[in-house]
């Protein structure tokens, strides 16, 4: 039976199941693997943080993750199909591990982040 995402290591398995998917998608791969080249010991932790902020109230993060997102866009612009894609394989990841209120505040929150950010981008 899956449990509720209620950890930092429960964001941990989120987010690690997540980009793994991320690496190897025919869609969005390339952006992360050879676009922006993620140091993925250093963007992990961040990430951690981020999703432990919004899910579990942490006050661990710092950092403006649309601007780097702004920068990424310059480089390679950012289309709804990428967008559908991230959020696709982020609620993936959400269900394949995890299920209950914080779980669906998850997918939710990542929604979200994709109709505010979109606009900006696309």
């Amino acid at each position: 039976m899956k449990t509720d995402i209620s950890t930092s290591a429960d964001i941990k398995t989120l987010i690690d199941a997540f980009y793994e998917k991320v690496k190897a998608d025919e869609v969005i791969g390339y952006i992360f693997n050879d676009v922006a080249r993620v140091d993925w010991p250093k963007h992990l932790p961040r990430v951690y943080a981020f999703w432990e902020f919004l899910l579990l109230g942490k006050d661990t993060y710092q950092g403006n993750p649309m601007e780097v997102h702004q920068k990424l866009h310059q480089i390679v612009p950012l289309t709804e199909a990428h967008f559908a894609r991230w959020l696709q394989l982020f609620h993936e990841a959400v269900d394949e591990h995890f299920e209950g209120l914080v779980a669906q505040d998850a997918k939710t929150r990542s929604s979200l982040i994709v109709l505010t950010w979109k606009p900006k981008f696309v």
